[in-house]
């Protein structure tokens, strides 16, 4: 219950990555420079896969929805931090606030239970390759994704609710770049035990359930990769699997850093920066950089639109 006799407040203040003004100029320059290119990435990813028939499987339907998460994730905090580095006022509204913990819980979600189907995924391409086109069909592929959008939504409807029932007075200063709901408990004059353990109640199965499909699908698949005996064969399978492998050990790499951080100080922004800000740009460049498949369909859609073009 808050207390009566303290005005509400309607704003926060986000202490941001810096206050000098000349590190925060250079911050803008490079997180601008990396937000561009996590557009760019994403939303050609998105383009290739609509587009190439080659690549109308299982493994990129679930890749457009990982580069269309990637492509929310980071619009949800990265074009206000760049705001709040130019200007002397880095506030937010409270209904901001929430709306950005809302669309980080919802992409969030979803990612790390999209990561998971992937997983199945590349379980079922390389220990089950004759069973495969039974195994993820396309309406089974289309339950998957709506299970992960589902569980991202439900997630977020229990954690949200919650929040929106708080009142917040006298603390207004969050020593972040964006809003986590995590950091704006203790500038609640409410009683947040409930809404925190429904948090820790929620997230904590969600991620580690999703984590445990992921490396116990990881360990079937090492197993079968170590039991082929061409070398090249070890290869081909290793490769189909290793972007998605490189995406999983940056997500929950800086997920796990980012519980077992003190809830403020330079550590945490640098892990914030890392899974909100570095990962959405780093999907893309993985899957496209290390797939020959991606990168001929690249050339393919490259070549196809540039012909439309008289020079």
């Amino acid at each position: 219950m808050a207390l009566k006799n303290h005005s509400t407040i309607t704003e926060f203040i986000l202490l941001g990555l810096s206050a000098n003004p000349k590190i925060r100029a250079l911050l803008f320059v490079l997180f601008l420079g990396i937000y561009l290119l996590t557009m760019l990435g994403n939303l050609m990813m998105l383009l290739v896969i609509r587009t190439d028939a080659h690549l109308h499987t299982p493994m990129y339907f679930f890749l457009s929805h990982l580069s269309f998460i990637d492509l929310c994730f980071s619009s949800v905090t990265v074009p206000k931090m760049l705001e709040n580095l130019l200007s002397q006022k880095k506030t937010i509204s409270v209904r901001g606030c929430l709306a950005q913990i809302l669309f980080v819980f919802i992409t969030g979600g979803t990612e790390v239970c999209l990561l998971s189907v992937m997983a199945y995924d590349r379980y079922a391409a390389i220990c089950h390759p004759l069973l495969y086109g039974q195994m993820m069909s396309k309406q089974w592929c289309v339950q998957l994704v709506c299970g992960s959008w589902g569980l991202g939504f439900l997630d977020t409807l229990v954690n949200v609710l919650l929040a929106m029932k708080m009142d917040f007075c006298d603390s207004y200063i969050i020593p972040h770049y964006s809003c986590e709901l995590p950091s704006v408990f203790p500038l609640s004059c409410s009683d947040v035990s409930t809404s925190f353990l429904v948090m820790l109640c929620s997230t904590i199965p969600h991620g580690l359930i999703t984590f445990l499909s992921i490396f116990f699908s990881y360990v079937c698949i090492i197993f079968t990769i170590l039991s082929i005996t061409s070398s090249l064969g070890r290869s081909k399978a290793f490769s189909t699997c290793s972007s998605h492998l490189t995406a999983v050990i940056f997500f929950y790499g800086s997920a796990f850093l980012r519980c077992f951080m003190p809830t403020s100080g330079s550590p945490l922004e640098v892990i914030s920066v890392q899974y909100s800000v570095i990962t959405p740009m780093l999907n893309p460049l993985s899957y496209s950089l290390k797939n020959k498949e991606v990168k001929a369909a690249v050339r393919r859609t490259l070549g196809k639109y540039l012909e439309c073009f008289p020079w």
